[in-house]
């Protein structure tokens, strides 16, 4: 039949049927096309590390393309951020990293303030949506009224290399947070949430050093996201240090009021969050907030959150901390802060 395309070929392709190509080979082409749909619409749904979807965002356009560094100017990119009441802009400042650092709470925290308007989930279009396009990232935001500030937290920004390049294509003015804390800590916290989702991992020694007794393995996320001042160095490439502010995770646990109020003055707000909006949990080992964003009741974090290390000898602990102790140093000397982890 003429209207009929073989294998890999449409109607329009000029292509009829050749002998014997009827019903029986139609059907299994068919069944073909339906298993191709299913797992299409499996890998969209199912895998992770998808992006976020948002409630009348636009259809998915192509990325712009990063202008020269002569040109990184807010509005070049032809989407000019929304100045009216209540409308959706592109953030003002950014929780950039790092994971299992403290930036969850520190998100929760901040959205007490009445000019905070914070993004819940994380977008991750730095890293992995950038082909969405800027309208798609901005119609995820929130709608903010003036005087107020929007905010997003996606801690892989932090160490993917592109980030930064990107977010100063956006705006050159974006404030940056970074939640650090100490490494050795951060990368046994990072190891438990891999253990919770994939009970069946290698131990934390086995990860950490290449065949289980050599180096440090570097190779191994857990271990890599805690060289700050290497990831640090990238970003410093695209923005002045003056747009960062460095935020102490052991800090944010021992004195949340303290570390909350730097952040708000940071932001240019007034300082709302303070003491009487914490209490320490002894059962969780971190603060909760007395009062939630929309309810008069106390609130913790998640289950997820707190959740216990597994034990890790005492001298895998030691070499690490001497391994990263020379990347501690330089991380101090870049931020002008010392964080007391050696």
């Amino acid at each position: 039949m003429a209207g009929s395309g073989g294998l890999g070929g449409g109607a329009g392709d000029g292509q009829g049927a050749g002998p014997g190509q009827g019903p029986a080979l139609r059907a299994p082409r068919a069944l073909l096309a339906l298993v191709a749909l299913v797992l299409g619409a499996y890998c969209l749904f199912a895998l992770p590390g998808r992006c976020p979807s948002a409630a009348g965002a636009p259809a998915p356009v192509p990325a712009l393309a990063d202008p020269p560094r002569a040109a990184l100017r807010p509005g070049v990119l032809g989407l000019p951020v929304a100045l009216g009441p209540g409308r959706r802009r592109f953030p003002q400042a950014l929780i950039v990293g790092v994971k299992k650092g403290g930036t969850r709470a520190l998100l929760e925290f901040l959205r007490l303030h009445p000019d905070v308007r914070a993004l819940g989930s994380e977008p991750h279009f730095f890293d992995r949506c950038y082909d969405r396009g800027l309208a798609w990232y901005r119609s995820l935001m929130p709608r903010t009224l003036d005087g107020q500030i929007t905010m997003e937290k996606t801690p892989s920004y932090f160490v993917t290399r592109e980030a930064p390049r990107r977010i100063r294509s956006m705006s050159p003015n974006t404030k940056l947070i970074v939640v650090v804390r100490n490494p050795v800590t951060r990368a046994i916290s990072d190891y438990a949430q891999m253990l919770s989702k994939t009970p069946g991992l290698p131990s934390f020694h086995a990860l950490a050093f290449r065949h289980g007794l050599g180096p440090v393995d570097t190779a191994w996320s857990a271990v890599r996201i805690g060289l700050y001042a290497q990831h640090l160095d990238n970003w410093l490439r695209y923005f002045p240090l003056s747009h960062f502010l460095f935020v102490s995770g052991e800090r944010l646990v021992s004195d949340p009021a303290g570390e909350v109020g730097r952040v708000q003055d940071f932001l240019g707000l007034k300082r709302v969050v303070t003491d009487k909006h914490f209490y320490f949990n002894a059962t969780k080992g971190f603060p909760c907030l007395k009062k939630a964003q929309v309810s008069d009741h106390p609130r913790c974090l998640g289950k997820s959150k707190g959740r216990p290390h597994p034990h890790v000898p005492e001298a895998v602990v030691q070499r690490l901390q001497a391994f990263y102790r020379p990347f501690n140093r330089k991380f101090y000397q870049m931020t002008g802060q010392d964080f007391g982890w050696d």
